[in-house]
């Protein structure tokens, strides 16, 4: 048993009340959604402070507070550098460069998804079509999400994860065919504010370790571990070296940006005077949750050996067995909620954005008979089966996790932001770009990132488990290169 009797009461009470929470706000926004535009947009534009905790809450996710530390508490400095310093840095710039530009031109043409931004920047349905059909690989990050709050709430609840997945499945696909944009706004910055409080906590929650100083923790890890407390971890595969840490960690971190569920909060404001204050707000909580990641280390010190009473720990359960071990009852309970938080966040905004892709970007054109059906009763469809897909994958890694489900997420999700990396920079600052560089300039990063990754190209890709982030930063690059001298050729031509 993970958790005391006590810890399960809590945790049990926690749910009942959360789920009364979010149920209260999907009436209230469901009321306000009468068609498939209410779903994806919302009925109206909504303050810079709510779209903001929004964002913030949807770009930190389940990977963040339950997944990331993992990897820290296996590999140490070198991924807190990676995870907790790179990566967030890049985001934040990226976040600045395109929101402002895709704002504006999203809500001139009224694109409810990227698919159609991209498709209507180019005039092309056919690139809507394909983006539509590659938003498929961003099931891998709902099953990520879903593993990790599995995880969690199991092991708070002393369940078989076959059970809880099945009940959160429900729930959350359950409550989104109705709410939509509308109500996960709202409850996005509830969701925001309780992560907020918990990520503090949890970053303190190792204070003591810290009582010598900067030395004397690091001298703690060490005596662990010497890999530990390097900034490179020749042993991982994913922090080798700083081609990896770093390098690898800037191009992910700025072509992150280009997933539906991110860049597409902006065309929720209430007008473009409000995204300075939306980014202000969303990158001083993205600040405070991305160095969530340190619990790792408090998570590695507690479990030393990476085993709870002899039993090895999987590298997903080490912050749900930290939390349990470490909290009281009250104080976890507040934990608990924080992490369920940086899950659901997330995955409405996922759920919300691939259903109204896949509904009206691929069904819709390829088969034009749904038409006779609602959007959005052909969106409640699609999000049913999206959550038995998502099931039957989630339980399928839950029992045979290749290290850690981030790695699943990770090669799927890459794949798509690498794709859509350059529609979306030359489409916001190029002018006169052909659709036909675009094209090739997309499939050359879905190709590329799959065959270095699975044809094992480079010494990166060698070990049992490889690094996705290597080959899809490999793949930006060229699709960049390629995109951008075809785009010198056309103009030359011109």
């Amino acid at each position: 048993m993970f958790a005391s009797e006590t810890w399960s009461l809590y945790v049990t009470l926690l749910l009942i009340v959360y789920s009364l929470v979010i149920i209260f706000f999907v009436v209230r926004g469901m009321r306000k959604t009468k068609d498939i535009d209410d779903f994806a947009l919302g009925s109206k534009g909504f303050p810079a402070w709510a779209v903001g905790l929004s964002l913030a809450a949807s770009m930190t996710s389940a990977a963040t507070f339950i997944i990331n530390p993992g990897f820290i508490a296996l590999y140490g400095f070198s991924g807190l550098i990676s995870f907790g310093f790179v990566m967030p840095i890049a985001i934040f710039c990226s976040l600045i460069f395109f929101t402002k530009a895709f704002q504006k031109y999203g809500s001139t043409v009224k694109a409810l998804t990227m698919a159609q931004w991209i498709g209507k920047r180019y005039d092309s349905k056919g690139l809507t079509i394909f983006f539509a059909f590659l938003s498929l690989l961003l099931i891998t990050f709902i099953v990520l999400i879903c593993v990790g709050l599995t995880q969690i709430i199991s092991k708070s609840l002393n369940l078989e994860p076959f059970y809880v997945l099945l009940a959160l499945i429900v729930f959350v696909f359950g409550y989104m065919m109705f709410g939509g944009a509308n109500s996960m706004v709202y409850t996005n910055s509830i969701q925001a504010i309780i992560m907020f409080v918990v990520a503090i906590i949890l970053i303190l929650s190792g204070a003591e370790y810290f009582n010598g100083g900067l030395d004397g923790f690091a001298n703690i890890l060490d005596n662990i571990d010497p890999n530990l407390t390097q900034t490179t971890n020749e042993k991982s595969f994913l922090f080798r070296d700083y081609f990896e840490i770093i390098f690898c960690q800037i191009i992910i971190g700025i072509a992150i940006v280009c997933q539906p569920h991110i860049i597409t909060k902006s065309l929720f404001l209430r007008d473009a005077k409000s995204v300075n204050k939306y980014l202000f707000i969303a990158i001083g909580c993205m600040t405070v949750f991305f160095l969530v990641v340190m619990v790792g280390f408090y998570a590695r010190i507690t479990f030393p050996d990476l085993t709870l009473e002899g039993v090895p720990l999987k590298m997903d359960e080490l912050v749900s067995a930290y939390v349990v071990k470490t909290f009281s009852a009250g104080v976890g309970v507040i934990i608990v909620a924080g992490l369920i938080s940086a899950g659901l966040s997330t995955l409405e905004g996922l759920i919300q954005s691939l259903s109204t892709t896949i509904s009206t970007d691929l069904i819709t054109p390829l088969f034009p008979s749904v038409k006779k059906i609602s959007g959005f009763a052909l969106n409640k469809i699609v999000i049913i089966a999206l959550g038995i897909v998502s099931f039957l994958l989630s339980y399928d890694q839950i029992l045979n996790p290749d290290i850690s489900v981030a790695i699943f997420a990770q090669n799927g999700v890459y794949a798509y932001f690498a794709a859509a990396f350059v529609p979306v920079l030359f489409g916001i600052y190029f002018k006169k770009v052909s659709k036909n560089a675009v094209i090739i300039a997309s499939v050359s990063a879905v190709a590329l990132h799959f065959i270095i990754y699975y044809g094992r190209f480079t010494p990166y890709m060698q070990e049992p488990v490889n690094n996705p982030g290597v080959s899809a930063a490999i793949a930006i690059v060229a699709s960049f290169i390629i995109g951008n001298s075809l785009y010198l050729f056309s103009k030359k031509k011109v």
